[in-house]
Order: structure tokens, then C-alpha cells, then sequence
């Protein structure tokens, strides 16, 4: 087996993110649940925009925003997600560039659908809500996974948001194929749990049979695994995965590996926008695993980069985020 040229390669939603603050009353008008991530077609997308005064733009995902982070932490990371030759698809791909990530994908030129966005409205506790458009990065499938790219990776990770439709599912199952048969490792994230609700029985199916890591939060591992008892479904999990990493807000993280569980605790911090948090500790936690760390420093790692993450607006990290390996 050769070494790995990249130490994580994450595919995901391609999305690009509208970031906007607003009121209690103004989230219970537009009637989505806090907190949640809702589907949104262009119309809806275009009546949200109009309400709202946008206090950042820049490129998202939940996998993209992992990546980023992890490069950050100084991890060679690359990223596969779909986007159209629009201007912000351009865009994405040039901020990813940017941002020190090697992104093989290739915007699509003349595409039916525009790149995705996600406009994520923020309430004054911090409680984010998504809604999402997501245009051409649904129509990922087989033939977006590069292959070399995830021979090459250490680590492929993949955000259980891409999910919703069959073809991208076939991707995952590829992109699995392909990182086992270069001796390599899987990570899913389960992103959310309505998502999970809607495919847990191709959720539960990918989990037994192609995941090495499995990142969850309480609310999603429990619906997985449709208890009320997190202990019921954090067992669940170390019986379907070799490694199982559960995070729990303030209470800090659970990893679950050959059987035992280890609570790994945080530190408080104040809470600005809760956006990204969930990637940050993903892209803490691989980063640490990237450079043999044990289980419990790389929960810990993650759980810095998470609270780092919160303490300002925005998923990415902030100029004066110093965090490293």
C-alpha cells in the first residue's frame, strides 16, 4: 500500500452559504422548525432572500466546511462536491483553492441548475436554521467520485446532507469501494435528523456495511438507531462501526471503540453562532487521527476547534483561529 498523499479527501453538498442574522419572530413567520435544516425550491429561496439583510457570503457545505478547517489544523486535504460554471460556482472552487485545498472537481459548464446555496438564518442565542437550495450539487453521483483522489486520502469523509437522492447514495457506496480497495479509511457524518429520517434504512445499511468512523450528534444517533436513550444508541453504533464519535454540545464528545466508551468533557464558551460547530470537531478530530493522536486527544482537539468555531458568525474559521495539531 502506498502512503497517502492526502490525509482526508471530504465530498459533500457544494453549497454556497448566505449568512443572516435575525429575530425569534421573524424565523416563526417563515415556519420552520429552529434549529433544523429545511429544503427549499428556488421560489421560497428568492422570498427568504428578501427578508433578510445578509451579513456574510462565502463558500459552505458541511463537508467543505470540515475541509477547510482541517487544513487549517494543518491537514493535506482535498474535497469533491458539484457546482455549475456560474459565477458562484467559480467562485466556490476558487475560495476553496484558496483556502489550501486541492479540489479536482470540475465546475460544470452550461448546467441546468445553479450552484446550491444555503441561507442560515441566526438567532440572537446563537441557534442557527438552514435553508437550503441545492440546485446542481443533488445531481452528484458515480461519476463525480475521482477516484484517484480517494486512493490518494487517507481518510474519504463524506456528509450525510448528499444522501437524499440514489445516485448520490451509489457514490458513497463507490467512494467506499474504492478507499477499502487502496487500504484505506471511511468517515460518514450524519448531518441531520431529518435526513436521517427520511433514508435510515439505507443510513443503517451504509453504516453496517461500508463505515470505518461514524460522526453523529445525540438527536441524530438516537433517530438512527429510533431510541430515546442515547446509551441504547451509542451501543448500537460501536456494534455497526470500529469507531464511533458522538458529540454532545457542552457535555463534549463520546468515542466509542472495540467496545469501550470514552467521555471526553469541553469547556464552556460563549456561544455566538452554533453554524459549523459539528464540522469543526469532525475536522479536529481527523486532523488529530491524522497524526497517530490517541482517540481521547483527538475527541479533545475537536472539541477546541468546535468551540473555536462558535464563538463567531460563520462556519469557517475566524483570522485569529491558531489552532494546530
Amino acid at each position: 500500500m502506498t502512503a497517502p498523499t492526502l490525509d482526508l479527501l471530504c465530498i459533500g453538498n457544494a453549497i454556497v452559504d448566505i449568512l443572516a442574522p435575525v429575530s425569534h419572530e421573524t424565523l416563526a413567520a417563515l415556519g420552520s422548525p429552529a434549529g433544523s435544516m429545511t429544503l427549499i425550491d428556488a421560489a421560497q429561496a428568492a422570498d427568504i432572500e428578501a427578508r433578510i439583510v445578509p451579513e456574510e457570503v462565502m463558500g459552505g457545505g458541511s463537508a467543505a466546511n470540515t475541509a477547510v478547517v482541517a487544513a487549517r489544523l494543518g491537514a493535506r486535504v482535498g474535497y469533491l462536491g458539484k457546482v455549475a460554471a456560474d459565477e458562484a460556482g467559480l467562485g466556490y472552487a476558487a475560495d476553496l483553492s484558496a483556502q489550501g485545498l486541492a479540489y479536482p472537481s470540475v465546475p460544470v459548464e452550461n448546467a441546468d441548475r445553479p450552484t446550491a446555496r444555503c441561507i442560515i438564518l441566526v438567532t440572537p442565542d446563537g441557534q442557527r436554521t438552514m435553508h437550503t437550495y441545492l440546485g446542481i450539487c443533488t445531481e452528484f453521483g458515480p461519476e463525480d467520485v475521482d477516484r484517484d483522489a480517494v486512493s490518494s486520502a487517507a481518510v474519504t469523509y463524506m456528509e450525510g446532507y448528499l444522501f437524499d437522492k440514489e445516485r448520490a447514495q451509489e457514490a458513497f457506496v463507490l467512494a467506499a469501494r474504492t478507499a477499502h480497495a487502496a487500504g484505506r479509511r471511511v468517515a460518514l457524518t450524519l448531518s441531520d435528523t431529518f435526513c436521517v429520517a427520511r433514508h435510515r434504512a439505507a443510513f443503517r445499511a451504509l453504516v453496517a456495511g461500508h463505515i470505518d468512523i461514524l460522526f453523529a450528534n445525540e438527536a441524530e444517533i438516537c433517530a438512527l438507531y429510533e431510541t430515546e436513550s442515547f446509551d441504547v444508541a451509542a451501543e448500537a453504533a460501536g456494534r455497526d462501526a470500529a469507531l464511533v464519535v458522538l458529540t454532545r454540545s457542552e457535555k463534549g464528545a463520546v468515542v466509542i471503540s472495540e467496545g469501550k466508551s470514552r467521555a471526553v468533557p469541553t469547556d464552556s464558551v460563549a456561544v455566538v453562532d452554533t453554524t459549523g460547530a459539528g464540522d469543526a470537531f469532525a475536522a479536529g478530530f481527523l486532523a488529530a487521527l491524522a497524526n497517530a493522536h490517541t482517540l481521547e486527544a483527538c475527541a479533545a482537539l475537536g472539541n477546541r476547534a468546535a468551540a473555536a468555531i462558535i464563538t463567531h458568525m460563520g462556519a469557517r474559521p475566524s483570522e485569529t483561529f491558531t489552532l494546530r495539531v
